[in-house]
């Protein structure tokens, strides 16, 4: 069982950073794929970024490339998402999300466990 709250989400104006926490309860963290996603007001919920459990393999969203990084600290069981140059469509709740294949994917439906997200806001 691994329990994942996000903190970090807030309002920015447009060309701001943020950065996201994911801190994760459950001693087999470590061992588990970590997802980033998002999702805006009457959309679906979309793959922003990954990161296999050795860290070694990150993913990323086309939207998101050269401007955010995923990255983990297994001895502190979190990972993070550095949010650079937003814009105001990456507007939206980000979630985080683990898969305990392991491996870094995109796929919603291969992570079980889910946070309970936390709001981003960018403004023009």
């Amino acid at each position: 069982q691994v329990q994942l709250v996000e903190s970090g989400g807030r309002f920015v104006q447009a060309g701001g950073s943020l950065r996201l926490s994911c801190s994760a309860s459950g001693r087999t963290f470590s061992t588990y794929a970590v997802g980033w996603f998002r999702q805006a007001p009457g959309k679906e919920r979309d793959f922003v970024a990954a990161i296999s459990w050795t860290g070694g393999t990150t993913l990323y969203a086309d939207s998101v490339k050269g401007r955010f990084t995923i990255s983990r600290d297994n001895a502190q069981n979190t990972v993070s998402l550095q949010m650079n140059s937003l814009k105001p469509e990456d507007t939206a709740v980000y979630y985080c999300a683990a898969s305990s294949l392991g491996s870094a994917a995109v796929t919603r439906s291969l992570y079980r466990y889910w946070g309970q997200g936390t709001q981003v806001t960018v403004s023009s």
